[in-house]
């Protein structure tokens, strides 16, 4: 089969143009790895490598502008890649690519998600919450989450800003505790929160025990 054309569509990309009609799109590497150019004959064997070489370097392609806009898992990446079209060899290809080369690597990942979270405030139930949806394995969650700080200040803190100053009333007090649950904070962490509350401030514990 003879190449009729050979076109640079964009940057790397570029489009093959066959003697039956039919056209395809490729990569620079591809071009280059094969010898592509305008009146080069391929045979069956190679023509099917090239299309399969093609596939492959327009899925690294795409694996490459996804991790470029966001840090992924290597298994939410992968997800990625074949919810776009991509076939499941080629998804598990550029996966292990880019791993390879540095740019994809799960124990990092964990930990700059942890950082992140905790910095944002987020107790350590929230944190796990996140490493669940963002497909890391929990055989990394471990250490990843020893990076979470000691977090008696930022509970202090945000409770600080839900409460009037003074003793708060019982449904005050509900609906600063309960906020603080859903960021991920421990029922124990939040009533000794409410202790030391109670102690800056000069207040008696029967706020604590009445809720």
């Amino acid at each position: 089969m003879e190449i009729t054309q050979l076109t640079q569509s964009s940057g790397e990309s570029f489009v093959v143009e066959l003697e039956n009609g039919e056209s395809f799109k490729t990569v620079l590497s591809v071009v280059a790895d094969f010898s592509l150019y305008s009146g080069r004959e391929l045979s069956d064997e190679e023509l099917c490598e090239v299309r399969d070489a093609s596939s492959l370097g327009k899925a690294k392609q795409r694996a490459l502008r996804i991790i470029g806009a966001a840090a992924l898992s290597e298994a939410a990446l992968y997800e990625r890649l074949v919810q776009k079209g991509e076939s499941v060899g080629n998804a598990a290809a550029c996966v292990s690519w880019l791993k390879d080369l540095g740019f994809l690597d799960d124990v990092e990942y964990a930990k700059n998600l942890v950082r992140h979270y905790a910095q944002k405030g987020f107790g350590r139930a929230r944190v796990r919450d996140e490493l669940y949806k963002r497909r890391v394995p929990r055989i990394y969650w471990d250490e990843a989450l020893e990076q979470m700080p000691e977090q008696d200040d930022t509970i202090d803190r945000l409770l600080e800003k839900k409460l009037t100053y003074g003793a708060p009333c019982k449904k005050e007090l509900k609906r600063a505790t309960d906020a603080l649950l859903r960021r991920g904070f421990s029922w124990e962490d939040v009533r000794a929160a409410i202790s030391r509350y109670n102690d800056t401030h000069n207040i008696s514990d029967t706020i604590e025990e009445d809720y």
